[in-house]
């Protein structure tokens, strides 16, 4: 597991002194012989200095040090702490204590993942078990992808996923996906959003490496279901950014746009670092025939060397009548992120329609 850096610094309290005090005072009421003094010396070393992944991981060896059975005698008081924590983020505390000291108990271990990650998620655990031994690691998991419960089932495709947020990637799973196509497919059309959410995100996370096995398989998927179609809108959010003609042709935008740009603005016209601008444009349908249309907007920012850096955002999907009309307008306000520094100049704002330039305009940025 990757330190996180780039997190809000509040972000990293979730693990403050009461927390862990909270963790000790519980784990104490669930285990006699757990050292809570010793605990709360080693899980608040050098606390402040710590990132929130790292505090985590020093709750998790901690534990590890002030626990008194082996590892199959404290899975039992974790399984016992998990409900207690009443913190999701917090509990993830207790299956990374599996990641770290339960790789030469695969069987409990992964049990006591699967139990675990309805407490709080499981996703970053799992990992080192898959780098391990990918085949028998996915093996598991299939059977979670059919599971009652689903947490346990979004672990199925969360924990996979080849690019997880936070975490190491899976670098069999970046090379070649097809490991995970049964977990997907069991998946496609999951009654629960979560875990729908999490299919579309590892989707997305395979196109950025393999567009065309998503395409591929996404071309099989029932887009009458409306759970599944919601999946495949959204796992290929990326593409349909690029403009990719298959990927708009699946959410059945993939026909080029037949309309009219009428007033297409960005206001202010100048405004220094922190303000908010507003884009509006008016779209008129110049078809006999209806049409879905995906609009998003691109902004060229304007990057240290001065040339251009192109991001683009989702706007909305239309679904136009023939001859028909249709206001669009957005707002975002311009400032730093630990992802994008603002430079002074001219950054102009592009409209795209089913991946088309469309319009053009901008605006001026003053630090």
């Amino acid at each position: 597991m990757q330190a996180e850096t780039t997190a809000s610094p509040l972000l990293k309290e979730i693990f403050n002194r009461e927390r862990l005090r909270h963790i000790a005072t519980e784990t104490a009421a669930v285990c006699p012989g757990f050292d809570k003094d010793r605990f709360l010396i080693l899980a608040t070393e050098n606390l402040d200095a710590l990132g929130i992944m790292q505090r985590l991981r020093q709750v998790a060896t901690s534990l590890h040090q002030t626990l008194p059975g082996g590892f199959p005698e404290n899975v039992e008081v974790l399984h016992a702490l998990a409900p207690r924590i009443g913190h999701g983020f917090a509990s993830i505390a207790l299956p990374e204590y599996v990641a770290l000291y339960g790789k030469a108990h695969f069987d409990l271990s992964m049990e006591s993942l699967r139990f675990l990650t309805r407490f709080g998620s499981s996703e970053f655990a799992i990992r080192p078990f898959l780098a391990r031994d990918l085949r028998r690691a996915l093996d598991v998991m299939e059977t979670w992808a059919r599971d009652d419960n689903e947490h346990v089932r979004r672990l199925a495709s969360e924990g996979c996923r080849p690019r997880l947020p936070w975490s190491f990637q899976i670098k069999e799973l970046v090379a070649d996906p097809s490991p995970v196509a049964t977990i997907l497919e069991t998946l496609k059309s999951d009654p629960s959003p979560y875990v729908r959410k999490s299919v579309a995100n590892h989707l997305n996370d395979i196109t950025k490496d393999s567009p065309a096995w998503v395409l591929e398989r996404l071309d099989t998927w029932p887009m009458d279901d409306a759970r599944t179609a919601w999946i495949v809108k959204h796992a290929l959010r990326t593409l349909i950014k690029k403009g990719d003609p298959r990927a708009l042709g699946l959410i059945g935008a993939g026909d080029k746009p037949e309309v009219r740009i009428d007033d297409f603005a960005v206001a202010p016209a100048a405004i220094t670092l922190g303000q908010r601008i507003r884009m509006d444009a008016r779209l008129v349908s110049i078809s006999d025939a209806p049409q879905r249309l995906v609009v998003d907007y691109a902004v060229r920012y304007v990057r240290k060397g001065g040339s251009p850096s192109r991001k683009v955002f989702k706007l909305k999907t239309v679904d136009l009548a023939p001859r028909a009309a249709c206001d669009l307008a957005v707002g975002q306000t311009i400032r730093d992120f630990t992802t994008r520094k603002h430079y002074p100049g001219r950054h102009l704002v592009e409209l795209l329609v089913n991946g088309e330039v469309l319009a053009e305009s901008g605006f001026d940025l003053a630090i």
